[in-house]
This record gives structure tokens, C-alpha cells and sequence, in this order.
């Protein structure tokens, strides 16, 4: 790779695609200084006073001889998708991953006001294992069979985008999607089933569709291959597997946060926003900070909300601008709460427990996180995460802190029977902080990309993925793009005659 000489990236955002980015940029540039004398630099813009985003893990001591381990942003991150887990292991984390346990790893599902166990064997939303579903209170006989359908039903292969409850309901029908589907997967995205593209958050359900012809016998055979492909390899060549499907670290997930930061040697800035962006001359960008400086740069990646890259981008790019104000957002919180385990009068042997809509609760989810994760809670203690806001519970966001907590254990002591007094709470709310992928949304995102002005980049969890991996992916792939233009760039002016 030949990067342009004297170059400078200013990366605006410094949650993870923003640290992500800087650190692949940092890497890419070093490598490219050490083989052809280039040199690539960059400076990461924060407005607020830490980094991280919605990255933030909270100790709390004073209750045994260990921390509770309190997250206000992700608890895990999924390692199917690999760039998260790829990347902790690049930054030396190996030995602090943290798997998640896989004793009583079940989960409930709120059925009628009472705790249902998910039966044993559904994977995503497809039953897998035909006894425990048959026998599971959970979906009824009429519902059961009209799962049953799948297998006869014609596949959809049209390429053509619709929401995830057409297609469940399309697939697997209502109740599916009301006891199973909804809760799960419409909660990964704190998003609504009726208007969430299937194809922007899970396209595997449509390939498998398409490959298979029916769901069931799809994940069938994802089982049977992972089954058969399991074991290590007999030489113990190649990178370890991950332990489980989910992953954290031994001190929470601002682990991931510190070991970026600690590699980072570029120009890092806290409480520093962009007020303007402007187009100077020779292609570059003049950036108008908050703290009354300028700063010029040949490219530019904006690692923030699309509502903020709308506003930087609306005199330099009004129709990317203006698609970036289709994505909606809502605001998410959770409340956490500590007890002695010997003092709750009640709790959940699983990880946790999702919340159907219909169900209309002021909460919709519940982490066990002391069973989820070890070293979350001292010994003898329970600590809980409950979910609320998004797109089923928005009122609850405007909710005071007390009143909050007050409905909160209330519906605990009513779903599981607690009814001890917490040791702690610990409140978070995260504003306008959710991208919603509504159907249409990849060609939204096309269509933006492809309006924006060239060294001018848009990455994160608004685009093509909200999870940590995700936006990791996003990171690294945006830094390639950006190095490749700043290659074409340096060769078009020495074809030119300009030099660098």
C-alpha cells in the first residue's frame, strides 16, 4: 500500500468504531512508515469528557471481598461475528476474556404473566429438537403446528427486503412471532418487528431460507455442521476457538476500551467537538472545533449519530445529509440492582428473561448477570439487569430515577417474587442512542455512501451492524477505504507532475 506522504485523517467520535478506527489507521500507517518512508497521521475528536460511547463499566465495592462489576452500555460482545473477538485477541486480551456460563445458561420467556423456560434446543427462533418443543407450554398446539409449516411452505427468493415480523409471521406465523421471535430478536435492536429490515439485521434467517427452503431444516443442518466441525483441530494449529457465543471480560467491558487506548500514540482529544465542516482547498477539510480552534484534514471519518453527521455533512452533501435524517433513533436505559442472595425471596435460575409485548410491562428484559457472567457479584450476592425504553417502553424514559425504581420492583416481585430491598441501584439512560434499521435500510445506506463527497466517510452502528463486532468491522473497513483513496490521490498528483 502506498499512502499518501504527510497526510492527516481526523476521525470524529471516540466510542468503539472511532478507537477501532484510529488503531487500524495507527497500525496501517506504521507499517506503511516502516516499508516505504509514508507517513499517515490522524487525530480522535470526542465531545464528551470520556471515550468509550455506550461502552461503561462501573465497580462498585464495599459489599465482599470482590466488586460488583456494574455495565451501563453492552455486556458481551457475540463472537459468530469474529472482529470483536479478532481484535481483543490483536490487543493481548486473550487471558481476560470471560465466556459466559454455560450451567443454567436457560432463558424464560413471560407467558401469561408467569416465567416459561425457552425450550431446550431452539436455536435463534427455529425448534431444533422435537420433544422439548412438543412439550413446552410456551407456544400452543395450534401455534406448534402452524410452525410446523416451515417445512412445506414455498421460500421467498426475490431478494426483495420486508420486516422481521412479515417474515416470521410469513414462516413460522403470529404466536411465533409474539412469544419467540419478538422478544428476542426485535430486543437485540430495541427495535419494532413490523418495521424492522429483515435484511439489514438478520439476513441469515433469508439465506437460509433461500438455501434450504424452510427454516427448520436450515438450522437442522447448521446444527448437524457445527456438530460434525466442532473439535479442535488435531495438530492445535490455527486461532483458538472462542469458548462461548457471547463474550466479556474478567473487569467488564471498558477492558476493551483501556487496551485500545493504551496502543493509541496519534493526537486524542476529549471535549472536543466539530461545530463546522467545511470543503478547503486542494480537496482537504477545514474542521471548526468547539474549543474556538480549526484543524485541516485530507479525509475525514465521522464516527457519531447520523443525526450529528447530518448536520456536519448538510452544506457539503444535502442528499447524503438528508438520508441520514431518515434513520430513526430511540433512547434505551437499564436500571441494575444488587441484592443479598439469601435476602431477594425470589429469583430466576438462568441468565435471564425476555418480555413479549403483549405482555405490557414497564420493563422489557431481565439479565440474571451474576449467572450470565462470573465475577460480576461477590458471593452471596444477585445482581440483576432489567431493560426498559426503546421502541415498547419509550414512557419509561421520562420516568424519575425513584419512580422508576419503585415500578421496576414492583413487576420483579410480581414476574419472580422478589421482594428484598437492593443493596444498590445503578441507573442509566442513553438517549437518542439506538439507530433503527427499517426496511429499505441497506439501500438507504448505498445511497448515502454513494452521495457523499470524496475523503468524506460515514461508519458505525447507524450503517451496517449495531454491535460491537459490528462496528469494529465497519472501523477497519472504512480505514482501508480511506487509505486506498489517499493512495489514488498521491498517484494522481505524481502522474501529474505535482509530487506530494
Amino acid at each position: 500500500m502506498m499512502a499518501a506522504q504527510g497526510k492527516h485523517v481526523a476521525i470524529v467520535g471516540g466510542g468503539i468504531t472511532g478507537l477501532a478506527a484510529a488503531f487500524f489507521l495507527q497500525e496501517a500507517a506504521q507499517e506503511a512508515a516502516q516499508e516505504e518512508g509514508l507517513a499517515v497521521s490522524y487525530s480522535l475528536l470526542e465531545q464528551s469528557a470520556r471515550w468509550g460511547g455506550k461502552i461503561r463499566t462501573e465497580t462498585v465495592e464495599g459489599y465482599g471481598d470482590t466488586p460488583f462489576v456494574v455495565e451501563a452500555g453492552p455486556d458481551s460482545f457475540i463472537t459468530q461475528k469474529p472482529w470483536a473477538w479478532q481484535l481483543a485477541r490483536r490487543l493481548g486480551l486473550g487471558e481476560r476474556l470471560l465466556p459466559t456460563n454455560e450451567a443454567g445458561r436457560k432463558i424464560y420467556v413471560l407467558n401469561k404473566r408467569r416465567p416459561t423456560p425457552m425450550p431446550d434446543g431452539v436455536l435463534l427462533i427455529v425448534p431444533t429438537k422435537l420433544m422439548p418443543f412438543a412439550l413446552s407450554p410456551l407456544i400452543s398446539p395450534l401455534g406448534k403446528l402452524r410452525m410446523g409449516l416451515d417445512l412445506i411452505l414455498p421460500a421467498k427468493r426475490d431478494g426483495e427486503d420486508e420486516t422481521l415480523a412479515d417474515f416470521i409471521t410469513r414462516r413460522l406465523g403470529s404466536e411465533a412471532l409474539d412469544k419467540i421471535a419478538e422478544p428476542l430478536m426485535s430486543g437485540i435492536y430495541n427495535a419494532e418487528a413490523d418495521k424492522q429490515s429483515l435484511l439489514a439485521t438478520f439476513p441469515r434467517f433469508r439465506a437460509i431460507e433461500e438455501k434450504h427452503g424452510s427454516l427448520i431444516r436450515g438450522m437442522l443442518a447448521s446444527r448437524r455442521s457445527r456438530a460434525a466441525g466442532s473439535s479442535p483441530s488435531a495438530n492445535g494449529s490455527g486461532p483458538a476457538a472462542p469458548p462461548s457465543v457471547f463474550i466479556s471480560f474478567d473487569d467488564g467491558m471498558e477492558v476493551l476500551v483501556a487496551a485500545l487506548l493504551g496502543r493509541l500514540e496519534g493526537d486524542l482529544r476529549l471535549e472536543t467537538g466539530v461545530e463546522r465542516l467545511e470543503r478547503g482547498a486542494e480537496g482537504r477539510y477545514r474542521l471548526a472545533l468547539s474549543d474556538g480552534s480549526e484543524m485541516l484534514a485530507d479525509a475525514v471519518i465521522l464516527a457519531v449519530p447520523a443525526f450529528v453527521a447530518a448536520r456536519l455533512l448538510r452544506p457539503l452533501a444535502s442528499v447524503a445529509a438528508a438520508g441520514l435524517e431518515q434513520i430513526r433513533y430511540v433512547s434505551t436505559g437499564t436500571i441494575s440492582l444488587a441484592y443479598r442472595a439469601d435476602e431477594m425471596g425470589g429469583t430466576l435460575p438462568g441468565h435471564g428473561l425476555v418480555v413479549p409485548a403483549s405482555e405490557a410491562r414497564t420493563f422489557n428484559a431481565v439479565t440474571i448477570s451474576s449467572s450470565k457472567f462470573d465475577r460480576r457479584a461477590p458471593a452471596g450476592t444477585v445482581l440483576l439487569r432489567v431493560f426498559f425504553g426503546g421502541s415498547r417502553t419509550p414512557h419509561m424514559m421520562d420516568v424519575p430515577d425513584g419512580e422508576l425504581a419503585a415500578l421496576v420492583r414492583a413487576e420483579l416481585q410480581q414476574t419472580l417474587g422478589i421482594t428484598g430491598e437492593p443493596l444498590f441501584r445503578r441507573i442509566y439512560r442513553w438517549p437518542q442512542a439506538n439507530p433503527q434499521y427499517d426496511v429499505g435500510h441497506l439501500e438507504r445506506i448505498a445511497a448515502i455512501e454513494e452521495a457523499l463527497p470524496d475523503g468524506l466517510y460515514v461508519s458505525g452502528s447507524p450503517y451496517r451492524g449495531i454491535g460491537i463486532p459490528d462496528c469494529v468491522h465497519q472501523a477497519e473497513q472504512t480505514v482501508n477505504a480511506v487509505l486506498e483513496a489517499l493512495d489514488r490521490r498521491a498517484e494522481r498528483l505524481q502522474n501529474d507532475g505535482g509530487g506530494l
